[in-house]
């Protein structure tokens, strides 16, 4: 028995000197518990809006005031037309909108129906619907509270949907599964590849031929630069005639983003390959470092609105939140470089640096 708790014993010394072990042991579900508690909720706050006022009386600003006092929503634009309501949409500065009619507290005040106008962006059709109900709720209540003392009069609201009238949910899956599946296959695939080369100990005996370091690693991921390419043309090819996704914007942007954000994964990939030295361990971290916040926190699933600030601002390092920006911007809206040039730049950046990084780590791991 004295043998047996002394194996038990020595088990547990085994674990606690291992930091990647107690790391998946204990950070792992922290991390979870953090990433669900907080991003799985369909309630959304601080939502973006934009107000075109044409009435500008009492009623109408008394109604914005409403609305902001809600908590679920924040004034990020006060048009002067519908050209910039329309160009805010465009670059994804507001999620919805809200425009009145010239005599809206006149009309409203005489018991006549006043026009109300909502438009609400649609390329994320679960978001654009929980929005449009907050928004048709605030105006309810305050119809009928106002109706108490005055004469009986309705606010005749029309909705509009931007980009997805018929609120497809394939329209927000198809960037979001090209996300997932570039950052699977460029990403987690090389990662586990290179250790495999590692692990088995062919790496070095490839580092040590006539060819240099960065060769090998460059001829390692071009397989998957093209399976990543060709995988991609596949859903936008399948989601175009089979589901009637449009394109909006320019194909060869399209293309170009998409080959931009592979070259962000595959750098993430040899990063992920450089810190580690067993294909097991490169899947975990590929697991749980890319493919959860790629699904958590890029705006696929769950918008980021209703996250709190400290999980918004991390999502900000995470290159799948810029790229579905981006490719839900061209697909949807029929964005320019000059409406994602930001985006695009942060994506070049973040490439630039995980690459340099990675060249850096694998060259003190291997020499």
């Amino acid at each position: 028995m004295k043998r047996f708790f002394a194996f038990v014993r020595k088990e547990f010394y085994h674990i606690f000197r291992d930091k990647r072990t107690l790391l998946i042991l204990f950070g792992m579900p922290l991390a979870q518990i953090l990433l669900f508690g907080f991003a799985i909720t369909n309630e959304i706050k601080n939502a973006d809006i934009g107000v075109l006022d044409n009435s500008k009386d009492v009623t109408s600003l008394e109604l914005i005031n409403r609305i902001k006092a809600s908590g679920y929503f924040k004034l990020a634009e006060y048009g002067n037309n519908t050209e910039s309501i329309e160009e805010s949409f465009r670059k994804g500065k507001i999620k919805l909108a809200i425009i009145f009619d010239r005599d809206f507290g006149k009309n409203f005040q005489l018991g006549k129906n006043p026009e109300l106008q909502i438009i609400a962006d649609a390329s994320d059709p679960n978001t654009a619907n929980t929005l449009i109900n907050y928004i048709s709720s605030i105006v309810m209540s305050f119809t009928h509270e106002k109706n108490i003392n005055n004469k009986i009069s309705l606010i005749n609201t029309e909705f509009r949907m931007r980009y997805n009238e018929e609120l497809k949910g394939v329209y927000l899956f198809v960037p979001g599964l090209i996300t997932i599946i570039l950052m699977l296959v460029s990403a987690m695939m090389t990662s586990i590849s290179i250790t495999k080369e590692k692990e088995l100990g062919t790496m070095e005996l490839m580092l040590v031929s006539p060819m240099k370091p960065y060769t090998v690693i460059i001829a390692k991921v071009i397989p998957y630069t093209f399976l990543s390419i060709i995988n991609s043309a596949i859903i936008l090819i399948l989601g175009k005639f089979v589901f009637d996704v449009p394109i909006q914007g320019s194909l060869i942007l399209l293309m170009a983003e998409i080959i931009l954000f592979i070259l962000s994964a595959l750098s993430l990939g040899i990063l992920i390959s450089s810190i580690t030295d067993s294909q097991q361990v490169a899947l975990m971290i590929s697991l749980v470092g890319l493919l959860l916040p790629v699904i958590l926190l890029s705006g696929f699933i769950f918008p980021l609105e209703n996250m709190p600030l400290w999980l918004q601002y991390f999502a900000n390092i995470i290159p799948a939140k810029w790229f579905m920006i981006i490719i839900k911007s061209i697909m949807l809206k029929g964005s320019g470089i000059t409406d994602i040039w930001l985006e695009t730049l942060l994506l070049a950046g973040f490439t630039l640096v995980f690459a340099l990084i990675s060249v850096v780590k694998f060259k003190m791991r291997l020499e």
